[in-house]
């Protein structure tokens, strides 16, 4: 079985579909026309073997080195403390 990421526009992971062997040297043409699923897709491999690791939904395609890598913790860190609000810790009187 062969495994294809689906990428969206920016090539982040949208989604990774299996695809029967007898279909791996078209997956792309296999899941965009055969299957009407459109979008472009990007092989994959379980076991690293291809584009540095196994894709996983938020991963971003890097076309010029033709791997997946996973999104920077520090990112999102960084957009979660946009979103929520921390209450202020109050200190409990001393007794």
């Amino acid at each position: 079985m062969a495994h294809f990421a689906e990428i969206d526009s920016n090539n982040v992971v949208l989604r990774v579909l299996v695809v029967a062997d007898e279909y791996e040297h078209r997956g792309q043409e296999f899941l965009a026309n055969d299957c009407n699923l459109g979008g472009t897709w990007v092989q994959t491999s379980y076991n690293a073997n291809i584009r540095g690791k196994f894709a996983a939904v938020g991963d971003v395609y890097d076309e010029v080195a033709d791997e997946f890598h996973p999104v920077p913790q520090f990112d999102l860190m960084f957009v979660e403390s946009e979103v929520i609000e921390t209450p202020a810790i109050e200190e409990a009187p001393a007794e």
